[in-house]
């Protein structure tokens, strides 16, 4: 399997779109199938297997954007931080216990459908319905949340609190219903401010990212080729890049806006592939 320049583009085209939606409560799973069954069609050059693994590798480019912006608190976390003495007297501190219990109903769903949502809900048509849906949700969240959080700081969440933005998050697993859209919302709903909502979603997406990441490829690791790795490599690199600074640019922005404006354009979006494409 050879690749010329406009393979290669469009695998860059395809890492721009994954690190501009990963973190943005848009869905970037919706904006990847939307780009790649209605453009890219990168089936028709790769297998199904190799598709969707060139899809996994992509995604780890945004958790490494991730790990990046947030590694004072993941060393604080990890108990690697410089300043550990210093930390360890801190009484509001992210745990890393904090974020397990938020991962724990997304994580069990999971592994327990993952089959299922491969094969049946991975369409156009399915992120249709999770766009709006989710965009509904938002615009609720924005409506009915508190104008005066209770919680202003990552470091401020309950168990309790991180419990149930778990199961909020397990919404995302709908396509185009987005990550970060749910888990935003809930955590906005339960008394955060946006801007901490944000950073706990963010931080949460890193080990569930990573460790479904890590199951997909040992699963398919033998569509892992070396003659597809300029391909793999061009994606990688691109969703990194974009990651990085679409979660600056977002992180900046998300307590001014919040996410009606995002509600809407996913409602827009949504109506347009209704209205062109289905």
């Amino acid at each position: 399997m050879e690749f010329d320049l406009l393979t290669i583009l469009k695998a860059i085209i395809l890492g721009i779109v994954e690190g501009l939606t990963e973190f943005a409560p848009v869905s970037s799973t919706g904006h990847m199938i939307i780009v790649d069954d209605m453009w890219l069609q990168t089936e028709s050059f790769l297998s199904k297997y190799t598709a969707n693994t060139f899809k996994v590798v992509i995604q780890l480019g945004s958790i490494l954007a991730v790990v990046i912006i947030f590694k004072d608190r993941f060393m604080d976390m990890l108990g690697l931080s410089k300043k550990k003495a210093e930390s360890a007297n801190i009484p509001n501190r992210l745990k890393l216990s904090t974020v397990i219990v938020g991962l724990i109903p997304a994580g069990i769903l999971g592994v327990l459908f993952e089959d299922y949502i491969d094969e049946h809900l991975f369409t156009t048509k399915t992120v249709v319905i999770g766009l709006i849906i989710g965009a509904l949700f938002m615009i609720a969240a924005d409506l009915f949340s508190s104008k005066k959080p209770k919680v202003n700081a990552v470091e401020e969440i309950t168990y309790k609190q991180a419990f149930s933005i778990g199961l909020i998050q397990c919404f995302s697993l709908w396509p185009g219903f987005s990550r970060s859209g749910s888990t935003i919302s809930g955590g906005v709903l339960l008394g955060l401010s946006h801007r901490a909502a944000a950073d706990f979603t963010f931080i949460m997406a890193v080990p569930i990212m990573a460790g479904a990441s890590f199951l997909s490829l040992l699963k398919n690791w033998q569509y892992f080729t070396i003659d597809a790795l300029p391909f793999f490599i061009a994606g990688f690199i691109s969703a990194f890049l974009f990651a990085l600074l679409s979660i600056k640019f977002f992180l900046k922005l998300i307590n001014k806006i919040k996410l009606i404006p995002f509600a809407i354009y996913r409602i827009v979006l949504a109506l347009v592939i209704y209205f062109i494409f289905l």
